[in-house]
């Protein structure tokens, strides 16, 4: 059972709101997500924080599971593996992009590359893991 971005939207909007980040697509095992960045995730060296770029990460991973079984809120993520390859900037917004690489019954994995808006190399790579509930 897909849901769609409207639906999605709104779950978020409702259930997850301290997620911070707009749902711009969702769609064939995939999702891109926007979060603008604030002051308050700014590190020393005026560079976003890796907790901030971790949660983006999430949330575009848990969109694009969203996108391919449905509203299901207790997906959760079992792993999450980041590598910071550049700084990424303190001005633009992060740009999270997310495709699934295996859609399981009981794990869903996914690869996220994230941006600074308007720039064309990503500034980490994030692989993850969601484990999906069982309903019977």
């Amino acid at each position: 059972m897909l849901a769609t971005k409207q639906e999605i939207e709104n779950f978020m909007r409702t259930d997850f709101p301290q997620a911070k980040c707009t749902v711009e697509a969702v769609g064939a095992q995939s999702a891109t997500v926007r979060h603008t960045v604030g002051f308050d995730e700014l590190r020393p060296g005026g560079t976003v924080s890796g907790p901030v770029l971790m949660t983006v990460a999430d949330c575009a991973l848990y969109v694009a599971i969203l996108g391919e079984i449905g509203i299901v809120a207790l997906a959760v993520t079992t792993s999450l593996t980041i590598n910071f390859m550049r700084k990424p900037s303190s001005t633009k917004d992060i740009i999270a992009k997310c495709t699934l690489l295996k859609v399981g019954k009981s794990l869903i994995v996914g690869e996220v590359s994230l941006y600074s808006e308007g720039y064309a190399k990503a500034v980490a790579h994030v692989v993850g893991t969601y484990s999906i509930p069982k309903f019977k």
